[in-house]
């Protein structure tokens, strides 16, 4: 027989909520009237899952997080039917905070198999995509695309209605202004591009013509001296048949904020990815 749900004596279950199968709640903590948990998730001490909360199955949610809390915007008016999205297997550490949306029909959404660490910060109307790392303290501000795969150091700092591409990595400190193309690793205050994610997309199943291939869009876009209107034009014309530059070039097209600058080439010597490739 399926295992019932566990609710710890000192939680709170308010009428209404939906607990699936095998479901562990610990102690204090509240799970409100419009939340569902799908089957075998693990909800920590003191959390607090509010309002309108969808979670997938076996997710992990650390004790002290909060999920679902009202966001720090003018904007929202209470009563509005938004809420919170996360995707199976996503894992929430503790003291995490995510905010709901603002917007009807844009709830803030998680994807699956991600990771967010400790006192890490998702704001509301925010959409991170799937396999998702989010380092401890990291602050995603409102209305931030975070794509597939990529990963978000600590400490950063994210400005509202940036995009972060597939397969990025934006290092622990940054602060970002503008959008990092998929693929691109950025550092720095303000971030700027330093060098393609090789290992992270080795990691994700990237075979090595397509390793090579951005490489090239990279050392076009970042090392050529064009603008990027300009250098995408370029990188279609000597490479758009390739998906994974196609890609890095629409996204670049559609980009409202711009993409963040290239540092000067002798700063990033040490960053080459070519070298990277070579050592890992």
């Amino acid at each position: 027989m399926p295992e019932p749900a566990r609710i710890h004596p000192t939680a709170i279950v308010e009428p209404g909520a939906e607990l699936a199968t095998g479901v562990v709640v610990g102690p204090y903590s509240l799970i409100g009237s419009s939340v569902t948990i799908g089957p075998g998730s693990e909800i920590g001490a003191h959390v607090v899952l509010e309002g309108r909360v969808s979670l997938g199955a076996r997710c992990r949610i650390g004790h002290g997080a909060l999920i679902g809390g009202v966001p720090q915007d003018f904007k929202f008016r209470e009563g509005l039917p938004v809420g919170v999205d996360v995707g199976d297997d996503t894992v929430i550490r503790e003291y995490v905070t995510v905010h709901r949306a603002t917007h009807e029909g844009r709830d803030t959404r998680i994807g699956s198999r991600c990771l967010v660490m400790v006192s890490s910060h998702v704001a509301h109307d925010c959409v991170v995509g799937d396999e998702v790392i989010i380092i401890n303290y990291a602050g995603l501000s409102g209305h931030v695309t975070v794509e597939d795969r990529a990963t978000i150091g600590g400490l950063t700092g994210i400005h509202p209605f940036t995009r972060i591409g597939t397969y990025a990595y934006v290092g622990g400190c940054a602060k970002v202004t503008q959008d990092v193309p998929p693929f691109v690793m950025a550092d720095g205050v303000p971030a700027t591009a330093r060098a393609v994610n090789v290992i992270g997309m080795r990691r994700g199943g990237v075979d090595g013509e397509g390793r090579r291939q951005v490489r090239a869009a990279f050392r076009i876009l970042y090392r050529s001296g064009l603008a990027p209107a300009t250098a995408v034009a370029r990188l279609r014309a000597e490479l758009g048949g390739h998906p994974l530059v196609a890609r890095l070039a629409d996204f670049i097209e559609d980009s409202k904020r711009g993409i963040v600058p290239g540092q000067e080439e002798a700063d990033s010597t040490s960053h080459d990815a070519e070298s990277e490739e070579r050592v890992w």
